[in-house]
């Protein structure tokens, strides 16, 4: 399986056939990854409404006949865009032809802008993907929980979790939940993409205990 980190909170799986995106925002990203450079992408998950998250699910799906997975509020509000949607909520977990789709807590917000509007996008959420026997934890963004006492059970084999701060967990906090989740590697996301999220990896990297952690450059890819 390769995974591949396209800066913020984008994460990218390749497996056989499958390809999906997790949060593809990519226009105003800071990458130099461009859209037409997403090809055959088979699955995107979007884990909340926000802006730099949704991203450009639409036009990625409508280019490459992906299937979106997200929350009922999110699927409800991008079906009229014509695309195709699969529907979950927290706590769901779903086979597809992949794997299995879990969909997990996160506190944050999902409000989706819609020009000087912002209208209702459901509870955030993180998402286990499993496929070939191989799990992947994304967080979304989110604050430390408990909760994540419980991903535990699960045996992550690569967890990606965000540090920037201010609007989710921080480093310190993101250590906690590494402690709690037990994953076999940790990868940090969600900072250093803007001022407010400035975060510095390899203090959390120095910081979190016998996890092996991992930090990724924008565009690098790593193998389980």
């Amino acid at each position: 399986m390769k995974l591949t980190y396209l800066g913020h909170s984008v994460v990218m799986i390749e497996e056989g056939k499958f390809k999906g995106i997790i949060d593809p925002f990519i226009k105003g990203n800071n990458n130099e990854v461009k859209l037409d450079d997403l090809v055959n992408i088979t699955h995107i998950f979007v884990t909340h409404g926000h802006g730099d998250h949704l991203g450009d699910t639409v036009e990625i799906a409508k280019k490459n006949n992906s299937l979106i997975i997200a929350n009922h509020e999110i699927v409800s509000y991008l079906n009229k865009f014509n695309v195709n949607t699969h529907a979950m909520h927290i706590g769901g977990k779903t086979k597809f032809d992949f794997g299995t789709v879990k969909m997990t807590n996160a506190l944050h917000g999902s409000g989706i802008s819609v020009g000087n509007d912002m209208i209702y996008g459901g509870n955030p959420c993180g998402f286990v993907i499993e496929v070939n026997g191989k799990k992947i934890y994304h967080a979304g963004d989110t604050g430390l929980t408990y909760d994540m006492k419980l991903l535990q059970s699960e045996n992550v084999d690569v967890a990606f979790i965000p540090i920037g701060g201010n609007f989710t967990m921080d480093i310190n906090d993101a250590v906690l939940a590494v402690d709690f989740i037990k994953p076999k590697k940790v990868v940090p996301i969600h900072y250093n993409t803007f001022d407010l999220i400035k975060a510095d990896p390899i203090e959390f990297k120095k910081k979190v205990g016998q996890t092996e952690t991992i930090i990724l450059n924008i565009n690098q890819s790593m193998g389980i």
